[in-house]
């Protein structure tokens, strides 16, 4: 499954319009919004992700956006392994009672770690109470992006785990991680709106994706 990623309320409002688009991540933090236009985007029949990365908003800000997400119909919500234990905990709760899936992820913008490590990162999200874990790293080589696939590998993790190598030598594993086992991958909605760098266009990646399953 391919995950939009978007990051302005055009492109939102867009995307209503279009049947062919199973999941899409709502990037709060590249956003200036209020809570009654969280409500809004929220509470569309759309299946949704809630993310607000630390950057416009402080902690406590972008705790009170990912709770009225959640309220409003978010299907997951996203947070990140390194926020704190209470932080992560207030939101958790609010999303078991509305039947939210919880996505606790890892991001190193810099590199990607030995696999060793990765493999810890990996458990102690399960272990925080993840449904899905995804792990998103700069890859600054092949080699880094067969160590984020080589995590898909694991049968504990199987079918609960998105890789992400982040840059242009990332690229593939937008493309395997889903051959591979990753419950979905991202991608931009059209080119020079990617919210991560690497990401494919949607229409590019879904083209490649058919083209390797008529292989």
């Amino acid at each position: 499954m391919i995950c939009v990623s978007i990051n302005e309320v055009y492109s939102f409002n867009y995307l209503k319009s279009e049947m062919n688009i199973e999941l899409v991540e709502i990037r709060m933090d590249k956003m200036k919004l209020t809570m009654e236009d969280v409500a809004e985007i929220f509470s569309q029949p759309i299946t949704l992700i809630a993310t607000c990365r630390p950057g416009i908003y402080n902690n406590e800000e972008r705790k009170e956006y990912l709770v009225a997400a959640i309220e409003a119909g978010a299907r997951y919500v996203d947070i990140e392994v390194e926020s704190g234990s209470t932080y992560r905990r207030e939101i958790m709760e609010k999303a078991r009672t509305k039947g939210c899936k919880v996505i606790i992820s890892f991001h190193d913008y810099e590199k990607t770690p030995p696999v060793e490590r990765l493999k810890e990162i990996v458990s102690f999200c399960f272990k925080e109470g993840a449904d899905i874990a995804k792990v998103a790293c700069k890859a600054n080589s092949s080699i880094d992006c067969a160590r984020l696939l080589g995590l898909l590998g694991h049968e504990a993790f199987s079918e609960r785990l998105v890789v992400v190598g982040m840059g242009e030598k990332g690229k593939i594993t937008r493309i395997v991680s889903l051959l591979l086992g990753s419950p979905f991958t991202y991608a931009s909605y059209t080119t020079g709106q990617e919210t991560a760098e690497g990401q494919i266009e949607k229409d590019r990646l879904e083209k490649i994706m058919r083209s390797l399953k008529d292989a």
